[in-house]
């Protein structure tokens, strides 16, 4: 069978965060990706001052920092994930068999 372009196979897992501009949260992911998200979609960690945004640590899937009781976990980043395993059931169910 022949694979499909893109990340369809990969479960996102996150690597590193950082805020590269102001009011902007980065996510590199494990498989290479990148994700650029407003700090606005997250209060409980754009409340926290910017020294205290750097002593994040990874839990489960997920964020937490070392002055915040929330964790953010990674289908918060990138949205609705099971909506995005739903389209690739999709593509996968479109796919012919040859015998």
């Amino acid at each position: 069978m022949k694979k499909t372009e893109g990340f369809w196979d990969s479960i996102p897992k996150i690597k590193n965060i950082s805020f590269p501009a102001r009011g902007k949260m980065q996510v590199d992911l494990l498989d290479g990706r990148t994700i650029v998200v407003p700090l606005s979609a997250f209060p409980s960690i754009q409340r926290l001052p910017i020294q205290e945004r750097e002593k994040w640590f990874l839990i489960g899937g997920g964020i937490s920092f070392d002055k915040s009781n929330e964790v953010i976990h990674i289908e918060q980043i990138l949205g609705n994930y099971a909506r995005y395993r739903h389209e690739k059931q999709n593509v996968d169910s479109l796919q012919v068999k040859t015998e």
